[in-house]
């Protein structure tokens, strides 16, 4: 944990699971954070986070009634958000290429697959320090910039070809993907 005291965040861990929950406790308490909240859904995760100032969410993808993406959807947009800008970790089991694109198109910061470490949550958290991505507000998005690397402008329609041949390959090939393969398709 080189030069970082996480101690005084404020975590809230969003998962209809209880054992996965005391899991990512169990880890955030190794970490040396004293302040973890939790949630059994994304409804009651909503009204934690209006009386709970939470620095970082880490929130799982498949829960019910209401599940990770919608989560984020209504924490980013929703009106009566208690904090559209707080950054949330996607944890799911679920790494296919069109669901690491939806997680990102949703407002997610990072995106963790199960299973899960110590090491890897770590690093996602480091990555929310050390790199904070500006946020975008379009017609049909608000959430961190989608973007990790600044590429300078190359055409008029570079981002739409390349988004549609990426997201093709994705419905083509709708297989899991690796940590790393995920990390290599974020950056």
């Amino acid at each position: 944990m080189a030069g970082y005291s996480l101690e005084e965040l404020n975590f809230l861990i969003v998962d209809d699971n209880k054992h996965m929950r005391a899991l990512v406790k169990t880890i955030l308490s190794t970490l040396g954070i004293k302040n973890i909240h939790e949630a059994g859904d994304g409804a009651d995760a909503l009204k934690e986070l209006k009386v709970f100032p939470a620095d970082i969410v880490i929130c799982d993808w498949n829960m019910s009634p209401l599940d990770g993406i919608d989560f984020v959807k209504l924490v980013r947009t929703g009106k009566d958000s208690a904090n559209p800008y707080v950054p949330i970790i996607m944890l799911t089991g679920h790494t296919e290429m069109h669901r690491v694109i939806e997680a990102r198109d949703a407002g997610v910061n990072e995106f963790l697959a199960k299973p899960i470490s110590a090491k890897g949550i770590y690093s996602r958290i480091r990555s929310i320090i050390e790199n904070p991505r500006p946020f975008v507000k379009s017609r049909d998005y608000f959430g961190p910039d989608r973007r990790r690397k600044q590429v300078p402008f190359n055409g008029a329609e570079r981002r739409k070809t390349k988004l549609a041949e990426k997201e093709k390959k994705a419905e083509e090939a709708s297989v899991g993907l690796s940590q790393d393969e995920v990390n290599a398709l974020l950056s």
